[in-house]
Parts: structure tokens; C-alpha cells; sequence
């Protein structure tokens, strides 16, 4: 999806606004309930948002997930969730990006925000002389032969919600504990390993959130650390 394409969609004034949540480590089912609350109860003038968080330590199971690619959890939980996609792990240092978008008012279509997130974090690791790539038929980022960004998202009623993950120092060892978004022997890297200096993470996620917002036509943004509360 181009810059052009996004601004010359015609969009409502709420539209183009988005609340950012910066929410800290959240546990993984905690957040899946606040999303699936959140999409169930807005309406078409609720302004999207867009929850920057990670994890504790979890193994996550989409609902193509097959429990074979699923090798030896050990002492990691497992949830079973409603996101596209395979198995994936998330623990403290990846940066989760939750994105709660009315995608029917942004007239965007589900391979429309793919590409949207793909190119969005494409830009960010550019900014770190990382040169990354999108894979044709296997949603994520690349840098060479490994994952450094996975992917997986649900839409009920018009709305999107789950999103992206982005791996800044995570933990490398729990991906060798699975075959990660279904494919065995799938490198997965990390952004710290390419970078002389070391991440704020907050730094990045203000980055990723402004590149977001540039094909998702946001001319709005707020910050927010109070906690979605119903």
C-alpha cells in the first residue's frame, strides 16, 4: 500500500485519529480479553486505538496452529488463541503492537493492513541501517534468511485486533522449542544483534507507531498509560 493511495482516501475526522496505550508487560490471556472487550463493545464512532506491550513468557497457537510444530513447551504456558495463524512465542524484549482499527471506515482490507504492517516495520528497521524485507505467502519481516517480525491477526464485525510482534533483545532459546509459525528450522533473529548501541524501547515503539500512522492515514496521535478498562 502506497503513501498516495492512503491520502487520498476520503476518511471521517474520528478516522483520523488513534490513542496509543503504552501498557508495559501485560499478561498474554489479560490482553486477548481487553481486545476482544474492546472490539465487541465499540461502535462506529469509537476512535481507534493501537496497544504498544509485552508479554511474560508464552507460546501462542493461532487457529491454524497444529500442536505437532509445538516441540517441547517445557515449563512455558501455551494458549490456544483466535488470531490468524500458526505458533509463535512472545516473552519480555519483543514489542507487541495491538492494532484495534474499524478497518471497514479506514476502507482497508485485511491484505491491506498486512502489507500496511509489513512496510511500517520495513521503514523502522531502515532507520537502524537494518535492511529488512516482506516474504510473499509468509507474513512477517525478514532480514536475510531470519524472522525478526511475525504477524497474526482476527477481525469480528469490521474491526481488526492482535497485530505484530517485533523482537528488540527477546530471548532466542524458547524459538528453538517450537517450529516458529509453522515452518521447522525457521531462523529467528532479533534486532539488538545488528545495532552497536543499545534499544529504548520506547524510542522504537513511538517509531513504529508513526510509521503506522502514515499509511493508516492517522493525523492524530494520543498517548495513553492508563490501561483499557471496559
Amino acid at each position: 500500500m502506497t503513501q498516495s493511495s492512503v491520502t487520498s482516501r476520503t476518511v471521517t475526522k474520528r478516522a483520523d485519529s488513534c490513542l496509543v496505550r503504552q501498557l508495559g508487560i501485560v499478561d498474554y490471556t489479560t490482553a486477548w480479553q481487553w481486545m476482544k472487550a474492546f472490539t465487541d463493545q465499540r461502535d462506529h464512532d469509537t476512535t481507534d486505538e493501537i496497544w504498544l506491550l509485552q508479554h511474560s513468557p508464552v507460546f501462542t497457537l493461532g487457529q491454524a496452529g497444529k500442536i505437532e510444530h509445538l516441540l517441547n513447551p517445557g515449563d512455558i504456558p501455551v494458549v490456544n488463541t483466535d488470531r490468524g495463524g500458526q505458533v509463535t512465542y512472545h516473552g519480555p524484549g519483543q514489542l507487541i503492537a495491538y492494532l484495534l482499527l474499524d478497518i471497514k471506515r479506514l476502507h482497508l482490507g485485511v491484505r491491506q493492513l498486512v502489507d500496511c504492517m509489513e512496510q511500517s516495520l520495513i521503514r523502522l528497521l531502515a532507520h537502524y541501517d537494518i535492511q529488512a524485507l516482506a516474504r510473499a505467502g509468509a507474513p512477517g519481516v525478514y532480514v536475510g534468511d531470519g524472522k525478526i517480525a511475525a504477524l497474526g491477526l482476527r477481525v469480528r464485525r469490521g474491526c481488526s485486533f492482535h497485530g505484530l510482534s517485533l523482537n528488540l533483545d527477546v530471548d532466542l532459546d524458547p524459538f528453538e522449542r517450537i517450529n516458529p509459525c509453522g515452518y521447522a528450522g525457521l531462523k529467528v533473529i532479533r534486532m539488538c544483534d545488528y545495532l552497536t548501541e543499545p534499544l529504548v524501547v520506547d524510542c522504537v515503539a513511538r517509531q513504529l507507531v508513526e510509521e503506522l500512522a502514515k499509511d493508516l492515514g492517522y493525523t492524530e496521535l494520543s498517548y495513553t498509560s492508563q490501561a483499557y478498562t471496559g
